[in-house]
């Protein structure tokens, strides 16, 4: 029993000096402070070289490390970590502008300070320390989107001005502290993986959310590093990502990050080792495809159809699933988006070989059909550029005798009726390139377009015909019903 209440009274001590922050961190100070930052306000283990620094009660200018011996820098750098967990209001410029520098520059120190190689010298408490004070910068609840809880519609994301951050003269810094970090040769992966964990990645992840294009394109970079520095995150990076593809396809359709996250599956998928695994082939299925189907897919197309091509020039078999993909979710009234869509098409055939074309190839020109017939002549146009690729021309070249007379419908009716002339140019060629490949095809395809066409008419007329005879009796009945009724 002595024994225990030894033990107890010797921890009381550590526990009251530990467990509560400064009482300058509290709303009476002009500092606001976050929750979240007393975890990183906590000193780190005693050693027996470096004794913990005490607490940082207000922000004030500390010596360059330059100006200490090195035997005092990871004292100092831990000071400086501290100071850089107060956090400021930055809606109001002239509100602690001189604290607000202070903590700029002792923000910029640490960087050089990382960068010039000091990860190798710093302790793992020190390191700790860090991390945490990255996580309280930078870990925040986002302002909603000018979408929500408005009771609007959504605008157009493209046309809506994206929300820049105010407090980003601190948060660039931190977050270039964080990157310098995790590229440094110097930094210890086996170290720096129990502070980058799962729930660390999972809170970065959440940020791609943020609307401020400076701020995702620093997530972007960072993710990636970390994807290639910590192996033993990486399938776990993976399976988060695929949840929030899987939100915005089937719930939200809002997120702001999608392209920045496909940027990273671009070349996440330009290393895949072949075989290629069936994992892989799965994320190409159920959710690469997928998204297609959102309205706002303008906004990552670029990235979208950079990994679905990636994935048809690693392992060509996969070329049909991917166009039969693309047919799935083709959009029917949205021009803009179909102008996409044929784009895509044009890279993903391009990298498409004869075998796995011939499986897909007749519901494909089926829409290309459909394509070539809008009344939009940009869609239109741009199905008819297919024909100025030659390796889809070598394709339709051995495949003639199933495609053209497919097409052959479509082209006939641009020439007798559609509006545009350019579009009306660029039929005429494709006709006389079908001639020149095969004028017997063409011939057979003519004659059998015209006995359509005549049997058409035929029917048309019968059917005109059965209506006037109708009319003629209706007319001859109401005639005869006057008669008896007068």
């Amino acid at each position: 029993m002595f024994k225990k209440i030894m033990k107890g009274g010797h921890r009381k001590p550590s526990k009251s000096e530990t467990n509560e922050p400064p009482s300058t961190y509290g709303p009476g100070s002009n500092v606001v402070v976050s929750h979240a930052s007393r975890g990183a306000l906590v000193p780190s283990p005693v050693t027996a070289t470096h004794p913990p620094p005490p607490p940082m009660t207000s922000v004030e200018p500390l010596p360059s490390f330059r100006d200490v011996p090195v035997s005092e820098r990871q004292a100092l750098f831990s000071r400086k970590v501290q100071t850089c967990c107060f956090l400021f209001d930055f809606t109001d410029a002239t509100k602690n502008a001189r604290e607000k520098e202070i903590k700029r520059q002792t923000l910029l120190e640490l960087v050089d300070f990382i960068q010039s190689g000091a990860s190798k010298i710093i302790s793992e408490s020190c390191q700790e320390e860090m991390i945490k004070m990255v996580s309280i910068n930078i870990f925040r609840c986002l302002p909603p989107g000018s979408h929500e809880n408005t009771g609007q519609e959504p605008a157009d994301p493209e046309e809506e001005e994206p929300y820049l951050e105010p407090s980003w003269p601190h948060l660039q810094l931190v977050y270039e502290l964080l990157l310098r970090y995790v590229v440094s040769t110097d930094t210890d992966t086996k170290v720096a993986k129990r502070y980058i964990h799962h729930s660390f990645v999972l809170k970065l992840l959440d940020l791609f959310d943020s609307e401020d294009p400076r701020e995702r394109e620093y997530l972007k970079t960072i993710l990636h590093r970390i994807y290639g520095k910590f192996m033993v995150h990486r399938p776990f990076i993976r399976k988060a990502i695929n949840n929030i593809f899987y939100r915005f396809i089937y719930e939200t359709e809002r997120h702001s990050g999608i392209g920045e996250l496909l940027e990273i599956l671009g070349s996440i998928i330009n290393g895949f080792a072949l075989p290629m695994k069936e994992e892989h082939k799965l994320f190409l299925i159920r959710v690469l495809i997928p998204l297609h189907k959102p309205k706002p897919i303008a906004i990552y197309h670029q990235q979208l159809s950079y990994c679905i091509v990636q994935f048809v020039e690693k392992d060509y078999k996969l070329a049909d699933t991917v166009i039969r993909g693309l047919l799935k979710y083709w959009p029917v009234t949205n021009c803009t988006k179909e102008n996409l869509f044929l784009g895509e098409l044009e890279e993903v055939l391009e990298a498409t070989q004869s075998v796995e074309f011939q499986r897909c190839m007749v519901p494909l020109f089926q829409q290309i059909g459909r394509s070539l017939n809008s009344s939009h002549f940009q869609v239109a146009e741009r199905a008819l550029f297919l024909w100025n690729n030659e390796h889809i021309v070598g394709l339709i070249a051995q495949n003639r005798t199933v495609i053209l007379p497919i097409i052959y419908p479509a082209l006939e009716k641009n020439i007798q009726s559609h509006w545009n002339q350019a579009v009306h140019g660029l039929t005429t060629n494709i006709k006389k390139m079908f001639m020149e490949m095969d004028p017997e095809l063409f011939e057979e395809c003519q004659r059998r377009y015209e006995e359509k066409q005549a049997k058409s008419k035929e029917v048309e007329e019968q059917r005109l015909l059965s209506w006037k005879r109708l009319a003629e009796a209706a007319a001859k009945r109401d005639g005869e019903d006057h008669m008896i009724t007068s």
